[in-house]
């Protein structure tokens, strides 16, 4: 089994619990209709993988890609979209799957692109949320884990690409911010 960089903050046992209470909640609350989830490229991939699985009654699928990090462990502050929905949202439940909410620019640049689109609902659906590290109010519908705020790896998280198909979430200690 790969072992990451840090100690481990949420292990795969906890994660899938989790994930699979996110996904009878969402099941729950939207009963009768079909949720299209929409997935925040690169990032919630993994997360929305599994929680797909756990959600047990139909539902669809797009993703967007937006970019709010360069190289380094900190947000730069600008957003931009990098990969656009393949499909209309119009007069649809939607619910973002975002990995991680922090400051919250992203995820509010997500909700007013889409909500131009005149979906049905709109709700937000992420796996973590650094509350601490918030600089834009934004509100969440289905969280996973409240974390402090600190740079996390693996289950989908990376550093230059790298340590995303680890099964845990582990905190990079030590490290200085580039």
């Amino acid at each position: 089994m790969p072992q990451g960089p840090g100690r481990v903050l949420i292990f795969r046992e906890e994660i899938a619990v989790r994930v699979g209470e996110l996904g009878h909640a969402i099941a729950r609350e939207h009963a009768g209709h079909v949720p299209l989830l929409v997935g925040v490229l690169k990032g919630a991939a993994v997360f929305m993988a599994d929680l797909i699985r756990a959600i047990p009654a139909p539902i669809a699928m797009d993703f967007m890609g937006v970019s709010s990090y360069g190289p380094g462990t900190r947000s730069s502050g600008a957003v931009r979209l990098t990969a656009d929905l393949s499909v209309s949202i119009e007069g649809r439940d939607v619910i973002i799957v975002e990995d991680v909410v922090d400051s919250g620019r992203t995820l509010d640049y997500l909700r007013r692109n889409l909500e131009t689109r005149h979906p049905r609902s709109l709700r937000v659906c992420a796996l973590l949320d650094k509350v601490e590290r918030r600089q834009v109010d934004v509100s969440l519908d289905y969280v996973g884990f409240a974390i402090p705020d600190r740079f996390v790896l693996g289950y989908g998280f990376d550093l230059g690409g790298l340590y995303r198909g680890l099964a845990d979430i582990h905190v990079l200690e030590d490290f200085p911010e580039v």
